[in-house]
């Protein structure tokens, strides 16, 4: 399996992060996208991806860290991006959950839209966080197409929208939460998109997967996330496996 999407550069992990490794790949994840969410933390998943070689990073300003930003933190996530084991921008996009102000909205908009100049610049794929603000985030993909497509993290939007993202050269990002109970979007998109517009994630150490919901996340947990698709897809866990792993290689030319 491939977690495409984990944050082995937060500080629960990053002190250790070859046990992370070894731990997840007894579990049967070969893979890994470390996520950057700041400045920061993109030099960091830059550099874990370059001590490790199962992982690869992304680099990027998080919509709620936009307002943390400083003068010169694209360009150096521009620089960070032509690293050879950086293999997309991210995550980058809207959450309008924590951050309602309007001049803050505006100040997202604008971090998203040159963190897809640079991806376009660059040649690659993008990592979006997008948290109550879907209709935006689908209007700046029309305005801006992003040349080498991406990844929808997390998703829980419906599925028109699903949609309509897959349409753009998306590929839709599952974790924990279609584990939950009460977490009916995502089931409902999962079970009916095609084969080749989804892959696998954790978000670890965030939304731990059931019976684990509530705890710290792990890599290691992500065949729960598998076999939950399965159930929901009605196939096999192995054929998800299959599938998940060709649509990232396909996506990252990997």
């Amino acid at each position: 399996m491939i977690d495409s999407h984990c944050h082995i550069n937060d500080e629960a992990f990053s002190k250790n992060p070859e046990d992370y490794v070894k731990e997840a790949e007894k579990a049967g994840v070969f893979q890994f996208l470390v996520v950057g969410c700041n400045r920061e933390s993109s030099e960091l998943a830059a550099e874990i991806s370059n001590r490790y070689k199962e992982c690869f990073a992304a680099v990027g300003i998080h919509p709620s860290d936009s307002k943390f930003a400083k003068p010169g933190d694209l360009e150096r996530i521009k620089e960070l991006a032509k690293d050879k084991k950086v293999i997309a921008i991210g995550e980058i996009g809207l959450d309008y959950y924590w951050d309602k102000d309007p001049e803050v909205k505006k100040q997202q908009k604008e971090y998203f839209i040159k963190q897809i100049e640079i991806a376009n610049e660059l040649r690659l794929p993008i990592s979006i966080h997008c948290r109550d603000g879907i209709e935006d985030c689908l209007q700046i993909l029309k305005e801006n197409p992003v040349i080498s497509g991406g990844i929808m993290h997390c998703y829980a939007g419906s599925l028109e929208s699903a949609r309509d993202f897959i349409k753009l050269g998306f590929l839709l990002g599952f974790g924990g939460t279609v584990t939950f109970k009460n977490s009916v979007r995502p089931k409902e998109v999962v079970a009916n998109i095609p084969s080749d517009s989804y892959v696998l994630e954790t978000d670890a150490p965030y939304l731990a997967p059931d019976p684990f919901r509530g705890k710290e996340n792990h890599s290691k947990y992500l065949y729960l996330v598998r076999n939950k698709i399965a159930e929901l897809r009605n196939t096999t866990p192995e054929q998800v496996e299959k599938e998940t792993t060709e649509n990232f290689k396909r996506l990252f030319h990997l």
